[in-house]
């Protein structure tokens, strides 16, 4: 008699107002196994996965567990269940401890209520050590990195013993290092019969870790492979509806007048004595490993921090930029690594986040124009082709790639002269990167500079005019395209001379 799949899900069906986000899905995956589910953004993963354990009700479908029918009446159902996910959004309580976070819920006692601290420390450094990473499970969430944030979400999930493990862009934050490690975790539950849904849009991880790879676009299921029968291009094509041969269309711009400069920036052992210059039409892209100081520099030359030494010029003039409202006055703009804590307000429309920093353009004696507000949405909308019901709908409910096409949206209407971009296309599927790249090719055509920080390798040597390399908070090298290779980038990064 043939075992039945450890999670059937037939004809899934959700609709939110003006969006049909599943359109009867089928969906299955196997004890022991990764079942890798692809898509753009907007495709419907993420809403499969949220009526998996429980966050979303389906309106139609039915879901199985070992051949057993449920309904899965929320959340802690889900995970009574043994469904546990873990979100692409880390859903950590940053003033507790890690230890805390782990066990949240299921603390051990000793009795009338008392936690048993010494057991949580205990138990909380057991899943951490089988994990093999280094963190100290009294310290804070708040004191730790993405990174290890990251890891400490899985060991949460595994912290219940799942019999099915939802992964949402797990490696998007980790380091090669931490990948591998995250791998050899699934190696081990995979082998103890866990099934294991895992959610990326880093492609070349779907051999490394997937038996079974399935691609939903539009709301639909359009194909179902064995990994290993099905190559990359076809994914893209399955996922896209079209080839993708491209994935970097960089349009190189004759470079113009310098619009911002660095000397001597320095800000503890975080960032020492760091250049760089950036002119009118260009793309610098900031590489270096986890820890290197990329994104602290950016936030000292966009006074989010404060620098001990140095000086920033602006289009030739000299500045000292007191805050983040300075710079954007001065003509910078953020698109930050974390767009849903510092590029968006969930609460806000699309019209009320596109037309942010052009609040005080759009008003007329201290007072928004309503109407020249949704004309600035509805032109960003339409131009950057963003899923949506429509302006008005909570820019929370959009998918990864269109909340971050919202923050685009919102510096393009600025008409910024720099803008940084921290991690661009992080949890971004291939069609939407290559829409993101060729919006920074229209920032640079019409004359803005562009500092992009990266971890993939791959798009800092598609789109970037010249590549600054920084190991432990200094400019280890200084790379123009045509000398930029992913190997003398790797040595700079690991402090090596390029």
């Amino acid at each position: 008699m043939e075992v039945p799949p450890a999670v059937t899900m037939q004809g899934i069906r959700k609709a939110f107002p003006g969006v049909v986000a599943l359109d009867g899905v089928d969906f299955d995956v196997r004890r022991g196994e990764v079942h890798v589910l692809l898509g753009e953004n907007g495709a419907g993963k993420s809403t499969l996965m949220k009526v998996l354990s429980g966050a979303t009700a389906k309106d139609a479908g039915e879901i199985r567990l070992d051949g057993r029918l449920v309904e899965i009446e929320g959340p802690r159902h889900a995970q009574s269940l043994g469904i546990r996910t873990i979100y692409q959004e880390l859903t950590l309580i940053p003033q507790l401890s890690a230890a805390e976070n782990i066990f949240l819920g299921k603390e051990p006692v000793l009795g009338a209520g008392v936690i048993d601290r010494a057991r949580l420390h205990r138990d909380a450094q057991g899943l951490l050590g089988e994990l093999r990473v280094d963190i100290d499970p009294r310290d804070k969430v708040s004191a730790l990195g993405i990174a290890q944030q990251q890891m400490v979400e899985v060991a949460k999930a595994l912290s219940s013993e799942p019999r099915l493990l939802v992964m949402d862009e797990p490696t998007s934050a980790l380091t090669e290092r931490e990948i591998e490690q995250l791998f050899a975790t699934i190696e081990r539950l995979t082998a103890k019969g866990v099934g294991v849904v895992y959610i990326s849009h880093r492609l070349e991880e779907v051999a490394r870790v997937g038996q079974r790879v399935s691609v939903l676009r539009d709301g639909r299921h359009v194909a179902t492979h064995r990994v290993g029968e099905v190559s990359v291009p076809e994914l893209i094509r399955l996922m896209a509806n079209r080839d993708l041969t491209e994935h970097y269309p960089k349009r190189r711009v004759p470079r113009g007048p310098e619009v911002l400069r660095v000397e001597g920036l320095s800000r503890g052992r975080v960032i020492r004595d760091v250049s760089l210059t950036l002119h009118r039409g260009e793309v610098l892209g900031i590489a270096g490993l986890l820890g290197a100081g990329r994104t602290e520099l950016a936030r000292a030359i966009l006074g989010a921090d404060p620098h001990e030494s140095g000086r920033v010029w602006i289009k030739g003039e000299e500045v000292r930029v007191r805050g983040p409202a300075d710079a954007f006055r001065r003509g910078l703009g953020l698109l930050p690594e974390d767009r849903k804590t510092q590029g968006l307000v969930l609460g806000l429309s699309v019209r009320g986040n596109a037309a942010l920093p052009s609040a005080r353009r759009l008003s007329r004696l201290g007072v928004v124009d309503a109407a020249r507000e949704r004309a600035l949405a509805r032109k960003w909308v339409e131009e950057l082709r963003i899923k949506t019901a429509g302006i008005e709908q909570e820019v929370s409910r959009l998918s990864g790639g269109n909340q971050q096409k919202v923050v685009l949206a919102k510096w393009l209407a600025a008409d910024v002269d720099v803008l940084f971009m921290d991690e661009p296309t992080r949890g971004i599927d291939v069609g939407a990167k290559v829409e993101i790249y060729e919006l920074m090719n229209r920032l640079t055509a019409q004359g803005a500079g562009i500092v992009m920080i990266s971890s993939e390798l791959p798009e800092l040597l598609g789109m970037s005019d010249r590549i600054l390399v920084m190991y432990q908070g200094r400019v280890q090298a200084l790379l123009a395209a045509e000398d930029a290779t992913q190997e003398n980038v790797l040595r700079a990064a690991l402090g090596h001379s390029a």
